[in-house]
């Protein structure tokens, strides 16, 4: 570690001591001028055998315990490190050098799962219901839902899920070491807006680190740490994710990425479900959104694809026009240019066999044939006669006049159809 930075760390180390009160927030804010501050103290938090990581821990401690929410993510943007380095020196099996890192930690978590009173906190989270619209999606785009007698049931209910209360530890242990690791990044993520780009650097690097070392993939990676194995659980890489989801979309691209193949590699390799299911689901988003935009500065987001909020008519929505038109239809008929309806290119004449037409009018008149060779549509209608031959060999003549005949009256009959619903919206 450099003098100079050495220098601004002890010169941090003095100020607070010496602090009021009643200047807590003003110094808060005053943190962001001190740019040489933040890496300075990276270097002591990577130096696990430095003289001024214990008193560095400890005004961190100091910061998060004063309440003030500008100090507390002031301690709080150091937290992947400080996570790795207990990691790696648990891996080590050197836990000596540790100990007030395990303290800080240990700290921040007892903190968090009380409330002011010191009464234990349970936190809870809304499932969203699918059929309420949402930023996320639109009802209509998922598809038709059954109206069933459990759906109508359901309709309206949302699910709520429940984190805690949580049992405070005054140790780690190999059995709850990743129970507190979890709930301390669930507490990040929560202020994951607030970080700087340095922490979510340390965030994505964290998470390569924690799920390649041992692997075969370290080798690509090249990464020279520690080789051992780390375990973890699936809770805790589905924290990582989060907060790697969020990098990404904030200016983090290259190292988001990576971070994400590599937590997904590891859940592949331990089979955890709850990880792949939001790994893959956060990819394959990224992959149909454009991640266009690498800028670090302005405001930070997560990009989502907006369902559009237009309203919509569904191509097979029942209308009194689709109705209309299904009433005259033949599926898979066409009519060729002599007025012959044809299937699949052959022509196939409407024969009537016993001579009885059974389509009627919207009068109720039938358009059976008159004993003189005309019908009413011809006659009242048209004002046109057609003679029907009753000789063989005009069959075919006679069957291209009745399907022409077929088709004015229908032309006929839909216009009137539609001329009378205009004329019942021109009077409304």
């Amino acid at each position: 570690m450099l003098a100079m930075d050495q220098g601004v760390v002890e010169e941090w180390l003095s100020e607070f001591k010496t602090l009021p009160d009643s200047a807590v927030s003003t110094y808060a804010a005053s943190l962001k001028d001190k740019g040489a501050l933040v890496p300075a103290l990276y270097k002591v938090i990577r130096e696990n055998y430095s003289d001024l990581l214990e008193p560095v821990c400890h005004q961190l401690f100091e910061f998060y315990r004063s309440g003030e929410p500008q100090l507390q993510r002031f301690t709080l943007q150091f937290l992947p490190e400080l996570l790795w380095s207990l990691l790696s020196v648990s891996a080590a099996r050197d836990p000596h050098t540790s100990g007030c890192i395990e303290a800080l930690l240990l700290g921040i978590y007892n903190l968090e799962i009380v409330d002011k009173d010191g009464q234990s906190k349970v936190l809870s989270f809304t499932v969203p219901s699918l059929s309420k619209p949402s930023v996320y999606h639109e009802p209509s785009t998922i598809g038709s839902m059954a109206l069933t007698e459990g759906a109508l049931a359901n309709h309206g209910l949302s699910r709520v899920v429940y984190s805690g209360p949580h049992l405070q530890r005054e140790t780690f242990t190999a059995q709850n070491r990743f129970e507190v690791l979890t709930f301390l990044l669930l507490c990040y993520n929560a202020a994951l807006s607030y970080m700087s780009s340095t922490s979510l650097q340390s965030l994505c690097q964290l998470s390569s680190r924690v799920c390649i070392c041992g692997y075969p993939r370290q080798q690509m990676r090249r990464y020279k740490g520690i080789n051992a194995r780390l375990t973890v659980t699936s809770e805790f890489l589905v924290q990582l994710i989060t907060g790697i989801h969020y990098a990404l979309c904030n200016g983090e691209v290259d190292l988001g990425s990576k971070a994400l193949d590599d937590v997904l590699y590891r859940a592949q390799l331990e089979l955890f479900p709850e990880a792949l299911l939001v790994g893959n689901a956060i990819k394959s988003s990224l992959h149909s959104a454009a991640l266009k935009s690498n800028n670090k500065e302005g405001a930070r987001s997560i990009q989502v694809e907006i369902t559009p909020t237009s309203s919509r008519i569904s191509r097979n929505a029942v209308t009194s026009l689709s109705i209309r038109g299904h009433r005259w239809k033949r599926h898979g008929e066409t009519v060729n240019d002599d007025g012959e309806a044809a299937v699949g290119g052959v022509a196939i004449p409407e024969i009537n066999v016993t001579g009885v037409s059974g389509d009627r009018m919207p009068n109720g008149d039938s358009l059976r044939p008159r004993p003189d060779g005309r019908s009413p549509a011809d006659g009242d209608m048209m004002g046109a006669t057609s003679e029907v031959s009753m000789d063989p060999r005009g069959h075919d003549s006679s069957i291209r006049l009745e399907v022409r005949r077929q088709k004015s009256v229908r032309r006929m009959v839909e216009n009137e159809g539609s001329g009378s619903a205009s004329t019942g919206r021109n009077q409304y």
